[in-house]
């Protein structure tokens, strides 16, 4: 064999495995809601850093920030349907195509953020990726959205009919139109991009979230009253097309799953850093801010939204009650 012939097979070779490497790598594409510099946006990119780290570059993750690739419901849907290949999305949405991640929809379900924890990283979570994977999505792990509560432009809330008459703002979930309109109040669902300007203009008169959604967005500048009902302790999931994930290794799988657990210990560590900077900020911006001492008449105002839901679930019995009984 000459040199030559010896050289020219030790080159093509070489080609063939980077053609090799190169048809094997794969990127995936992932949705944001939020801004590069929020809670959320530092952890997926954690995450991606981490799949890419261990994968020896095999396996990239590139996120979308800012909405770029779509509304919410579009996203969870293209997610399904494995054109986008993971996501984080609230479980909000989710709730009309899955049942069981309904269920942490249900208003004062959860006594606390670390109860949620607790819950979601236990038997809870696991029931509810069950109903997720049945529909196509993977769960990969669940992030903190700290607690919902109301914030308008016409006065303070501290007891239901503080509520009645009032536009609220809501998640496209009938569980949160049922919530407000158990107060008398006016649910209005929409899409959040728009609720600045409906607040401005006295579409809505309020709306309902966290506070560093209702700080991020300027939301603090039209409706200037916040109330700490914190009625919805909704979390959040990064989530993967199961698509995609069933077209990993096994070992890939281990690693996905793995990075998706360590991003959301660190979302919820940047989460409450956040919150509470995010207190200071709608409070120096001239917000009234009042803490709801007595939650009670509000939990009793919710009889009717959990009748509703079991009546029309009653498979999810078992799953509510293993929530609000726990220890």
């Amino acid at each position: 064999m000459t040199k030559s012939f010896t050289l020219r097979a030790a080159l093509m070779g070489s080609c063939m495995a980077l053609a090799a490497t190169s048809v094997s790598a794969k990127e995936l594409r992932g949705w944001n809601i939020h801004v590069e510099d929020y809670p959320v946006s530092i952890a997926m990119e954690a995450f991606a850093a981490e799949v890419a780290e261990r994968t020896g570059g095999e396996l990239t993750a590139k996120t979308f920030h800012n909405g770029v690739l779509g509304s919410q419901p579009d996203a969870i849907e293209q997610l399904r349907l494995g054109v986008l290949d993971f996501g984080e999305f609230s479980l909000g949405p989710f709730g009309t195509s899955v049942p069981e991640a309904n269920v942490v929809s249900l208003p004062f379900i959860f006594k606390s953020i670390p109860d949620m924890y607790k819950l979601m990283d236990g038997d809870v979570g696991e029931a509810i990726s069950v109903g997720m994977r049945e529909r196509g999505v993977e769960p990969l792990g669940w992030y903190d959205a700290g607690a919902r509560s109301f914030y308008n432009s016409v006065r303070p809330i501290n007891t239901p009919a503080d509520v009645e008459g009032l536009k609220i703002r809501v998640m496209n979930n009938d569980l949160f139109v049922q919530m407000v309109a158990s107060m008398d109040g006016n649910a209005t669902p929409m899409a959040f991009a728009e609720v600045y300007q409906s607040i401005q203009t006295g579409v809505v008169d309020g709306a309902e979230n966290n506070p560093p959604s209702y700080e991020s967005t300027n939301h603090f500048e039209v409706a200037k009253y916040y109330s700490l009902t914190e009625h919805l302790i909704i979390p959040e999931c990064l989530c993967m097309s199961k698509k995609t994930f069933d077209s990993l290794s096994e070992e890939e799988q281990k690693i996905v799953k793995e990075a998706g657990h360590a991003s959301a210990v660190l979302q919820r560590e940047l989460w409450q850093k956040r919150e509470a900077a995010s207190m200071e900020t709608v409070k120096a911006g001239g917000t009234t801010v009042n803490t709801v001492a007595d939650k009670a008449p509000f939990q009793a105002a919710m009889t009717p939204v959990y009748e509703n839901f079991l009546a029309a679930n009653p498979d999810l019995t078992e799953l509510v009650d293993m929530i609000r009984n726990a220890e």
